[in-house]
């Protein structure tokens, strides 16, 4: 199957599915998972276990994954099945999010699992190219420009971009921002929030039942601070707090350098919503 990198807006990486050390592992699985009291012969088991780190998951998840194998012992020690699967999560940062297949983000709103067939990435930089292990990588993002000139046009999925959401609610455009440098958004469509009641909601946080107006009360500067809910929202840096206004039309100035983030306003997640936001930039150079 071929997929158009523009298609594509981020690769998650799993940890892979490795029985090469099946043996090894099924062996550890058996002496620890049996009556035998001895800590020497258990911790030893529980050592090897552990350090082969990745390459155990595999093989301990199909035995878990084996009813037979539900059965309980009468050891109390430390040195358990279970505290050396917990322990090769934790050291290599294994989340209940994670999976062992990679998964590929289609058009922000498919996923597709398999394995995505390379050992390392290499990225080029202005200090050097980076080698990049595909075990070190959890997420790539992609992101393909479209536009003329200094415009570029992005799509805001309602049940993905929302500001509360904590797993990639806010949308990394890829475009740097210097202080003072001028830059305007303008966005386009309507978003269903089952967060609140399915009501339709436009670029502008008015809803579709409310207004026919699809003008912006809110500008740079405006006494109202805050956003509404369903409006455009915008942020310079990762790490930048404050959600600002923005709307379906917005002409402003960076406050600060960074890179330039945008979502749609509402503090509750919900992956039911539907509908999308087309959003235009345009940066002054």
């Amino acid at each position: 199957m071929s997929i158009p990198v523009g298609k594509v807006g981020s690769i998650t990486i799993g940890y892979g599915k490795d029985r090469s050390s099946a043996d090894k592992v099924l062996s550890s699985i058996k002496l620890l998972s049996g009556s035998n009291n001895d800590d020497e012969a258990r911790k030893n088991a529980y050592d090897d276990l552990v350090k082969l780190g990745l390459k155990a998951l595999t093989t301990l998840e199909d035995w878990y994954a084996d009813p037979k194998n539900a059965t309980e012992s009468d050891y109390t020690g430390d040195y358990t099945v279970d505290n050396a699967y917990e322990e090769i999560k934790a050291n290599n940062n294994i989340s209940g999010s994670s999976t062992a297949e990679d998964v590929v983000n289609i058009d922000n709103n498919y996923t597709m699992g398999g394995t995505y067939n390379f050992t390392k990435l290499d990225v080029k930089t202005e200090y050097g190219t980076l080698n990049i292990p595909k075990e070190k990588i959890k997420t790539i993002d992609i992101f393909v420009p479209t536009g003329t000139g200094g415009e570029q046009i992005f799509k805001l999925m309602g049940n993905k971009h929302i500001s509360g959401n904590t797993n990639g609610g806010w949308y990394k455009t890829g475009i740097t921002l210097k202080q003072g440098q001028k830059f305007s958004l303008s966005a386009t469509g309507e978003v269903t929030l089952a967060s609140l009641s399915n009501s339709v909601y436009k670029p502008n946080g008015k809803t579709k039942a409310s207004s026919t107006d699809d003008s912006d009360e809110d500008s740079e500067g405006s006494s109202s601070s805050y956003p509404k809910y369903g409006m455009l929202v915008y942020k310079i840096g990762e790490s930048a707090y404050d959600a600002l206004k923005a709307g379906s039309k917005f002409n402003g100035t960076a406050k600060t350098s960074g890179m330039l983030y945008i979502s749609i306003y509402e503090t509750v997640f919900n992956a039911s919503n539907k509908g999308s936001y087309n959003v235009r930039i345009t940066v002054n150079k």
